[in-house]
């Protein structure tokens, strides 16, 4: 028994699909509504929620494979319940900043919770992905309202990754030998700057969509409302400001280890255009 934990998510939900397309076996998708949950047919929908490890416990009966995003409840109780319950192996979705930026906090925490797991007793698999394409979905209600999207960095390109990727990724980790005991940073197949990633929206709807530059200070002040200042500024840094050639890398790794090219941001522009409109 396989459990996918946000299974409802940009992530989940793709590795679910992934699952049962490859017939992975029974499967069980951990969500906070089993009655709104829309999964593929054949997998069960299981309550749950991570703030209320008691809650996990029921879903994790049987379960010998785990998919766990890092840092969605208190991680150390959430591993010592999948342990308890005879989880054997546990693929973890942490971040590539772990290895870009580790000074940031965001990472620190990340890592931590690596560890956790690295020592909890279960065998393990690290993903560590890069930026996401769905981020762009931040810009989401701008465009739809006709208006202006207000980017910092814009020129600055990431190797940004579609969430489906790491969906395919987690698949093989979790069915197939050889996974375990390894961390794989995962990322697009090419840099995509701000500027791009709109212009691929764009043509996506069929229309413009106004785009401007905007400092870092202006930035900050928006983004502090909802994420605070030290969560902002790392953010910042990540999408331009203190920038390496580690974080910049596009690398291989998805298409060596599902067989098929990753996906480029202008695929998951397509495929995701309603929501723009």
């Amino acid at each position: 028994m396989i459990l996918v934990t946000g299974a409802t998510g940009n992530i989940g939900s793709a590795l679910l699909r992934e699952l049962r397309e490859h017939a992975a076996g029974p499967l069980r998708g951990l969500t906070r509504d089993a009655a709104r949950a829309a999964f593929p047919a054949g997998v069960e929908a299981v309550e749950g929620d991570f703030a209320r490890i008691a809650s996990l416990r029921p879903a994790l009966d049987g379960v010998r494979s785990l998919f766990l995003v890092s840092r969605m409840g208190p991680d150390a109780d959430i591993l010592q319940a999948a342990r308890q319950a005879g989880v054997e192996h546990v693929v973890l979705v942490s971040s590539i900043t772990v290895q870009t930026h580790p000074h940031l906090a965001p990472a620190g925490e990340n890592l931590a919770v690596e560890r956790l797991l690295q020592d909890s007793g279960m065998a393990w698999t690290i993903l560590r992905p890069t930026q996401f394409a769905s981020n762009a979905l931040w810009w989401a209600e701008a465009i739809r309202g006709h208006e202006t999207v207000r980017v910092p960095y814009a020129d600055i390109g990431l190797p940004t990754i579609h969430p489906a990727d790491i969906a395919a990724v987690a698949r093989v980790a979790l069915t197939e030998s050889g996974h375990r005991g390894r961390t794989y940073a995962l990322t697009g197949p090419e840099r995509v700057t701000a500027r791009r990633q709109v212009e691929e929206v764009a043509a996506a709807l069929g229309r413009e969509v106004p785009f401007a530059e905007i400092s870092r200070g202006e930035a900050h002040r928006d983004m502090a409302a909802f994420l605070g200042d030290e969560a902002a500024s790392a953010v910042l840094d990540l999408m331009g400001g203190d920038v390496n050639e580690e974080l910049l890398k596009a690398r291989d790794t998805v298409e060596r280890i599902t067989g098929r090219p990753a996906r480029p941001f202008r695929q998951w522009a397509a495929e995701n255009a309603a929501a723009f409109r």
